[in-house]
């Protein structure tokens, strides 16, 4: 199968630079998959589930959340806000980070302000805890 160049990129550093036959993210208007010879275009990640599958058929999966995707003549430049593998995430503090979100989301005196980044962390700890089962 054809393969292209893909690197993803977070604030932290470099996370992946090689060959790709496929990768799968989420957009904010749901999944795209990019393969060899896709169109030049760019799009706003949002929070789910990434597959890369490498020059050699072998699959990763990670949490991605935010960013964006630009595939330019060919390449393919991820730039996630946030981006885990599998098998580094931490599925219990995953589950911590969903029960304090549930709590904050059951207080009924909680404010608006704090609804809406209990409802991010929640979403946020949910693909987290998905991704993890994929290790």
């Amino acid at each position: 199968m054809s393969t292209f160049p893909l690197k993803i990129v977070t604030p932290d550093g470099l996370i992946y630079d090689g060959e790709a036959q496929r990768i799968i993210v989420r957009t904010r208007e749901g999944d795209m998959a990019v393969m060899a010879r896709h169109i030049n275009c760019v799009a706003p990640l949002g929070m789910g589930r990434a597959t890369v599958v490498d020059a050699d058929g072998n699959r990763r999966y990670a949490a991605c959340i935010g960013g964006m995707l630009s595939v330019q003549n060919g390449e393919v430049s991820l730039v996630p806000t946030t981006f885990e593998w599998a098998e580094s995430i931490d599925a219990a503090r995953a589950q911590l980070s969903l029960e304090r979100a549930e709590k904050v989301l059951s207080n009924k005196d909680a404010s608006a302000a704090d609804i809406q980044l209990a409802e991010a962390r929640l979403h946020r700890a949910l693909v987290r805890k998905s991704v993890a089962s994929y290790e």
